[in-house]
Order: C-alpha cells, then sequence, then structure tokens
C-alpha cells in the first residue's frame, strides 16, 4: 500500500510541475506577444508617415498656442468680445478665438458661448479663471 500511495504521490508532482511550466511558458509567450503587437503597431506609424509624404503629404504646421494649461481665461481668450469661442469637443483645454483644428486630434473646432466653454471644461477638471 506504501508503495502505491508513492507512486501516487510522485506522479501527483510531476503533474503539477509540468503544468506550472506550461504556465509559465504561457505568460512568457503571452508577454512577447504583446511586444511584438507593440512594436508592429509603431512600425506601421512610422510606414504610413513614410508612405503619406511619399505621396506629397506635408504635415500641417500645429497651432500648441491653442492648447490652454493652468488655471484657464475664457475672457483673455475672447479676444472680439463676442462672448464665443472655438473649443473641441475631444480636449476641451484646447479653445480659440478662430475657427480652426485641434492640434492634438485634428477635430474641427466647435463654436460655444463662454458659459458651454466654462462648463466643459469644469467637467473634464480643468480649473477656470
Amino acid at each position: 500500500m506504501k508503495s502505491a500511495v508513492g507512486k501516487l504521490s510522485l506522479c501527483f508532482a510531476f503533474v503539477l510541475l509540468i503544468a506550472s511550466f506550461t504556465l509559465a511558458q504561457d505568460s512568457t509567450m503571452h508577454k512577447d506577444y504583446h511586444m511584438k503587437m507593440g512594436k508592429s503597431m509603431k512600425m506601421d506609424n512610422m510606414k504610413m508617415t513614410k508612405d503619406m509624404k511619399g505621396m506629397g503629404m506635408k504635415s500641417a504646421k500645429v497651432d500648441s498656442s491653442i492648447i490652454r494649461k493652468g488655471v484657464i481665461d475664457l475672457k483673455a481668450i475672447d479676444k472680439n468680445k463676442d462672448g464665443m469661442v472655438y473649443e473641441d469637443m475631444m480636449d476641451y483645454n484646447v479653445i480659440s478665438d478662430k475657427p480652426g483644428k485641434c492640434p492634438i486630434c485634428g477635430m474641427t473646432l466647435k463654436k460655444v458661448t463662454l458659459a458651454k466653454a466654462k462648463e466643459n471644461l469644469e467637467k473634464a477638471g480643468f480649473k477656470v479663471k
């Protein structure tokens, strides 16, 4: 009876060893896959940028001055004093007094009242003067 229990214990230990090795290998393969995918996506982005340049597409000049930081003074942004500004609906801190595109995401800025811009900024956690 002792030898049967001993053999059973040995088999059980062997199965546990194989299972732990397999799980460790799966974890490593999973990590390698994600690292390769990340590199692949970077390479695709680089290739696309090169292809765009090859097709004569030039990157637009980015106006980062409309990306607002710190405490945002909407009245100072409203240079023509019409009570309206242009704001990106994804990046609320991108605000201009003129129509344009967001330098972060490329979306067209939407004309909103100063009150609506303030509401959007506060909802998004920005500080407004």
